[in-house]
């Protein structure tokens, strides 16, 4: 959709949102239906309201003649009687439409936000499904406006601009009706100023999208460079990098205010050019009404309805004037939502595959090729055959796709090419909710949650039990430095873990994958950046960890790989060498001449440590 249309493309723009959120309205047609009857309830009686009026004025404050009223059996009711009876009704009808307005509104309010809550669920779902690949292109700040912001100004769009838009032109239909039944010639006359209307309507409109599309892509942005640069917050500081974050994010936030200036301004613009209108089609009105009553053709009932009818009529052509801005913003808003939505996942069930069986742990790379762009290929030709519960080492330089080989496992990824087969069988044939499950992972940086230890531990396994968290922390050597924190397992860790140490943070993720007791087990550079007393603690959780399990072991530091059934020496994205450390260390190759590389620096480090 043209981001410049004006509202005649902003308004089927809203109702292609409609479309697509439709499977998530139509459960709630009950609501629906007693909103809009309701809705149609108070239209009648706000046609009702000025009628009163016309029996007070005609029938009791200036009687006039009985062959003008509609009613003339009314001239002979006591006039006391007729005033009581018609105040008495202006309260009936207006404490009537309060009551229908109420229900019309509450009910559509539940709906609204029954809707959004599944949209806000869809939303986040779909971006927990999209691919790696999305999402290394994505600003997360930009994403959460998305999912929080963007969702919630389409449930404010239809409380506040929708229904009363409906009401709006369902009211304006009632009334232009009674109008030309009244006079026809001054329901015309009234009607000149309406194309004025709609002019000044398409003109601003117009703008106000743009301004409103331009105004979120900024609040994005904004909230982009703060969630960076908090997630970061421990570099930022270390490398003084306050100012220049700040310097960025006052540079934004200033853009943000003016597309919000600009966007206020153009719509202050319109309702203001709005009651200009108003006040010359209400004075046309007036004057010929006037002139009608003096020439006997009118009652001052008459005009009196007509004027109220006629105030009515201007207020839901004010209203839509008030509503376009609105409706820009939500169309703005509607299409962000439906970008997202309307991603398709990289990485997704075929239509036929079916739930994965509890793994045995066999895993075949047949001549597995991949890359992230098309001609620069980072696995080349990758063929290798575990056994159930060897333990494999895939050692290299960095860079070499050691991890992203690990990520075709988990199909994070699919490969360009060839076939990754866990028991004989193509993983692309298992569904991703039955696969990754079966695979643990314990990554380079343990990333907790703003959670309590027990619950990190357990996160996503149902109905585990205490004693089953206590014995993956044992197993993992993490159980008795938990035991000291000032509420044990129930201790709130902060955000990413950040209050507890790096060799901590590892533990507890060994213990999470141990209680997942998954047959195939993937280590990424499991103990980079830790003391030399936290990694023997984590090397010894890892070595029970991965006891009767398939474990892939990335590592740069190869003092750990003599330990595999198998090692996997890449470079350049291709196997050179493949087999036992002692068969690698006979051969005498590039595995050889770094693993003695680094027992020497090691030799020499550890003294001094």
């Amino acid at each position: 959709m043209n981001r410049t249309a004006p509202i005649q493309q902003a308004i089927p723009g809203l109702g292609r949102i409609v479309r697509h959120f439709w499977p998530d309205i139509r459960p709630q047609w009950p609501l629906l239906v007693v909103s809009g009857m309701a809705l149609l309830a108070e239209v009648g009686l706000r046609v009702l309201e000025p009628w009163p009026l016309k029996v007070i004025f005609d029938y009791v404050l200036i009687p006039a003649q009985s062959d003008r009223l509609p009613w003339p059996q009314l001239t002979t009711v006591d006039p006391v009687l007729l005033l009581t009876a018609a105040v008495a009704s202006i309260v009936a009808i207006t404490g009537l439409r309060a009551i229908a307005a109420y229900w019309s509104t509450v009910s559509l309010a539940i709906v609204g936000s029954r809707v959004m809550m599944r949209v806000r669920d869809r939303i986040y779902r779909h971006l927990q499904r999209l691919s790696l690949g999305y999402h290394y292109q994505a600003r997360s700040g930009d994403l959460i406006i998305r999912v929080s912001s963007d969702a919630s100004r389409l449930q404010e769009i239809l409380l506040t601009a929708a229904l009363p838009l409906v009401t709006s032109i369902l009211t304006l239909t009632g009334m232009v009706i009674v109008m030309a039944w009244l006079d026809w010639k001054l329901t015309l006359l009234s009607l000149v100023t309406f194309p004025l209307f709609w002019l000044a309507a398409t003109r601003f409109s117009q703008q106000i999208r743009h301004a409103s599309y331009q105004q979120r892509q900024q609040e994005g942005a904004v909230a982009a460079t703060a969630a960076e640069s908090l997630a970061a917050i421990k570099l930022v500081q270390a490398l003084s990098l306050e100012s220049a974050f700040a310097d960025v994010f006052s540079q934004q936030n200033r853009r943000s205010l003016e597309d919000s200036v600009a966007t206020k301004r153009l719509a202050a613009h319109l309702e203001r050019t709005v009651d200009v209108l108003i006040a010359l089609g209400s004075a046309l009105v007036l004057w010929y009404g006037a002139r009608l009553v003096i020439q006997d053709a009118l009652t001052p009932g008459d005009v009196l309805v007509f004027m109220t009818y006629l105030k009515n009529a201007f207020k839901p052509v004010q209203n839509f004037a008030k509503y376009t801005g609105r409706l820009a913003k939500a169309a703005a808003s509607g299409e962000r939502i439906l970008n997202v939505l309307e991603q398709t996942p990289e990485v997704d069930d075929r239509p036929q595959a079916q739930p994965a069986p509890i793994f045995k742990g066999a895993v075949r790379l047949d001549n597995l090729h991949f890359a992230y762009e098309p001609g620069h290929d980072v696995l080349q030709g990758i063929d290798l055959s575990v056994r159930p519960g060897q333990q494999v080492a895939v050692v290299g330089p960095s860079g070499s796709g050691k991890s992203t080989l690990m990520s075709l496992l988990l199909r994070l990824y699919d490969p360009t090419s060839g076939r990754v087969l866990i028991d004989g069988q193509d993983i692309r044939d298992y569904t991703l909710d039955s696969l990754r499950p079966q695979i643990s992972v314990v990554l380079q940086e343990s990333l907790l949650f703003a959670a309590t230890i027990r619950e990190n531990i357990a996160y996503g396994i149902a109905g585990v039990s205490d004693r089953e968290i206590e014995a993956a922390a044992r197993l993992a050597n993490a159980h008795e430095f938990i035991t000291r924190l000032p509420q044990g397992y129930d201790t709130v860790v902060g955000e990413r873990g950040a209050t507890l140490s790096g060799g901590q943070r590892q533990r507890i993720a060994i213990a999470r994958a141990a209680i997942r007791r998954t047959p195939i087990l993937i280590l990424d550079e499991p103990t980079t950046g830790l003391d030399q007393a936290n990694e023997q603690a984590v090397v010894d959780a890892l070595r029970r960890l991965s006891q009767n399990r398939t474990t892939f072991l990335i590592t740069h530091d190869l003092h750990l790989a003599p330990q595999a059934d198998r090692i996997l020496y890449l470079e350049q994205g291709q196997v050179l060498e493949q087999g036992t450390h002692c068969e690698l260390m006979q051969r005498n190759g590039a595995y050889a001449a770094l693993f003695r590389m680094q027992s020497a620096i090691r030799e020499e480090v550890t003294p001094m440590s």
